[in-house]
């Protein structure tokens, strides 16, 4: 694995799980599309400040379960709750809960007649109606934190596409999320731009943000999570720290899993 990515202050305990206040707790969650079930009684809290890594196959609802947890798509079974608070498809309380909770998509979904700055002030300003002065500062503060000061006046047109998942970093993290979710944001990019957005989530998980991750980079993986939660046909597996699922998997499942990518120490 690369020294880039690498984490030094990687939890190392054998508790599958970090002790302290629960920002998201899951219980039976059951997701279907007509009579495919996607999710199938899924099971699952993320404490504060932990970095929970969803891995498994394609398809096996990864994806699915992040959009679940924002609201993006109505359940048919189980509870999701923030701070115990449901989160319910189409509930008046779901505009307020959403910005709690902050999601990046493979996608940038940036506003190509905005500037980089005026892209990340939009949603705190129009939604939150905070102070211009306030969320332009915030703003450029993200920005130097992700490296592209010299960017802030620039054209989605005229960034790369590890420079423009970076501009979606911050235009999630200027919202003050508790806990982030991110879906496959290397997917669309080109190899050597994947390291740079990469080094980006490191330091927010070295910095205590709470993170659900949906990855096929398997480094990362290990070098970022406090839990790796392996999921296959719609149900959690196993879940375990990096250090074990990685070295000594449970199951069989998990073991073909890992023998599909070219992962070595």
């Amino acid at each position: 694995m690369s020294e880039e990515i690498k984490k030094d202050d990687i939890t190392a305990d054998n508790s599958p799980q970090k002790a302290g206040e629960h920002i998201i707790d899951i219980n039976g969650l059951v997701k279907r599309y007509n009579d495919n079930t996607v999710l199938n009684g899924i099971d699952i809290s993320v404490t504060k400040g932990e970095v929970v890594v969803l891995v498994g196959p394609s398809g096996c609802g990864k994806s699915t379960l992040l959009r679940c947890i924002n609201g993006l798509e109505p359940i048919q079974g189980g509870t999701i709750t923030l701070h115990g608070e449901p989160v319910i498809n189409g509930d008046k309380s779901l505009f307020k809960i959403r910005q709690k909770i902050g999601m990046v998509f493979q996608s940038y979904d940036l506003f190509p007649h905005l500037t980089v700055l005026k892209n990340i002030m939009l949603s705190p300003m129009k939604v939150q109606k905070r102070d211009k002065v306030e969320v332009e500062k915030r703003a450029k503060e993200l920005l130097e934190r992700v490296g592209l000061s010299d960017k802030a006046n620039s054209y989605p047109a005229e960034l790369s596409g590890g420079q423009k998942q970076r501009v979606a970093i911050c235009r999630s993290l200027i919202m003050d999320p508790e806990i982030m979710l991110l879906d496959e944001i290397t997917a669309a990019l080109d190899p050597e731009m994947v390291h740079e957005v990469l080094n980006v989530v490191l330091d927010l998980a070295k910095n205590g943000t709470t993170m659900m991750i949906v990855t096929h980079e398997m480094a990362f993986a290990e070098a970022v999570a406090d839990r790796i939660v392996f999921l296959d046909g719609g149900a959690i597996i196993e879940q375990s720290t990096p250090d074990e699922f990685f070295k000594h998997p449970k199951t069989e499942r998990a073991e073909r899993f890992l023998k599909t990518f070219t992962y070595s120490k």
